[in-house]
């Protein structure tokens, strides 16, 4: 069964048949976490960096943020009874699309804003495929914690 995560959006799951999947990451970021003695995994796909650019749309949209959405994601995991010391993290996006002269650096700006909040709270990232000018598909199997990313013609295992 195929869970897909939008843009600005998270998926928490602990069905082993389930795969979290979430398209077009470019300078948007996916964190794909799974805690491997209760088989949970949880997926998300935030857009920017800072909640504070739009107070409103983070409560309506908390996923959206990397200030909101990660704390979100990881606490929808411990309701399903994932422990943060378990949990394999895994992230992949980032890019610089559409940005040439990297006026604006929105994907270098949402990895730093996940490092920041990661080493804040003692969360180690596993594997990581970030950066460059290419669109990513993330990918997670619940049953077995795999982790995928595709990009172009190309898939790689994280």
């Amino acid at each position: 069964m195929i869970i897909v995560v939008d843009i600005a959006d998270l998926a928490v799951s602990q069905d082993p048949a389930a795969t979290l999947v979430t398209y077009s990451l470019g300078s948007c970021i996916g964190v794909a976490i799974w805690d491997p003695a209760v088989h949970v995994g949880g997926m998300l796909h935030y857009m920017l960096p800072d909640s504070q650019l739009s107070p409103d749309k983070a409560r309506t949209s908390p996923a959206m943020f990397a200030d909101t959405g990660i704390p979100k994601l990881f606490r929808a995991a411990y309701e399903f009874g994932a422990l943060k010391s378990r949990l394999v993290v895994k992230i992949a996006g980032g890019s610089q699309l559409l940005d040439d002269h990297g006026t604006f650096n929105i994907g270098k700006r949402n990895y730093l804003a996940l490092r920041k909040i990661f080493w804040k709270n003692g969360v180690m990232i596993k594997a990581e495929n970030v950066g460059g000018n290419i669109s990513r598909t993330l990918r997670l199997e619940i049953g077995s914690g795999l982790v995928s990313f595709r990009s172009r013609n190309e898939e790689v295992v994280l």
